[in-house]
């Protein structure tokens, strides 16, 4: 097997929280942009190493005006997902009109103006479950008292189906966030970060059997900050 050599950072610049599909032998990621307009830069790639950016998701005043953000306000930690031919694109608008998603049928765009939805507070996720049901799972609350909610949405208008219900409360830290929910084989597998963005900042993995819980929680976090070589700073998952 030939060694596969790359340098690191893979998209240097300021794109942090990326996020990343694959859609046949294409790989195609998005990231957090902030106050700043034209925002969530989409990238593709074929080998997850070499990126080039082809296009911002967010790229007409129609969209979103984001012109009294200030710094650290904006686009959030976007999650991309596709499904039956098309692409979608969940996150949050901080300071602005909060929670909403986009979608289009190419990844260049053109991409649809917000569909906005309810609950939650940063960091929606989208996971399309294999019976047609669609959930958004969300950071809920601040501080030690943030916490994952769950609810059942209807993707065509963005209203939600169900009651929003928490299925993870963390660790005991403080803003457990980036939740991102998965169905493989018979089990839900929940990922979420927890501990604020400094030297406590981990990641934590449930699992259950049903995607909504109870979520039994691995023992011990799968990356943490404060070992050497892990995990630096802020990380929403992939």
């Amino acid at each position: 097997m030939a060694t596969l050599r790359y340098t690191n950072p893979v998209a240097p610049g300021f794109y942090p929280d990326p996020s990343v599909i694959r859609v046949g032998e294409d790989y195609y990621m998005a990231t957090s942009s902030f106050e700043y307009m034209p925002g969530l830069p989409i990238f593709h790639s074929r080998n997850l190493t070499d990126w080039r950016q082809i296009g911002h998701a967010l790229n007409r005043r129609s969209q979103i005006d984001l012109s009294t953000r200030k710094s650290s306000e904006g686009i959030y930690a976007p999650t991309l997902r596709y499904h039956q031919g098309v692409f979608y694109l969940i996150t949050t608008d901080v300071m602005g009109i909060d929670n909403f998603y986009i979608t289009s049928v190419n990844p260049v765009g053109p991409w649809s103006d917000p569909i906005r939805i309810p609950y939650g507070n940063i960091d929606p996720s989208l996971l399309f479950d294999d019976d047609g049901k669609v959930y958004v799972t969300v950071q809920s609350g601040a501080d030690a008292e943030s916490h994952i909610i769950q609810y059942e949405l209807d993707i065509a208008t963005g209203q939600a189906l169900t009651e929003p219900v928490a299925i993870a409360h963390g660790d005991g830290g403080v803003w457990t966030e980036g939740p991102h929910l998965y169905h493989i084989g018979s089990r839900y597998y929940l990922l979420c970060a927890c501990g604020g963005t400094g030297r406590d900042h981990r990641t934590l993995v449930y699992r259950a059997n049903s995607p909504y819980g109870p979520f039994e929680r691995m023992k011990e976090p799968m990356l943490q900050n404060e070992y050497p070589n892990l995990c630096r700073q802020e990380n929403h998952l992939i």
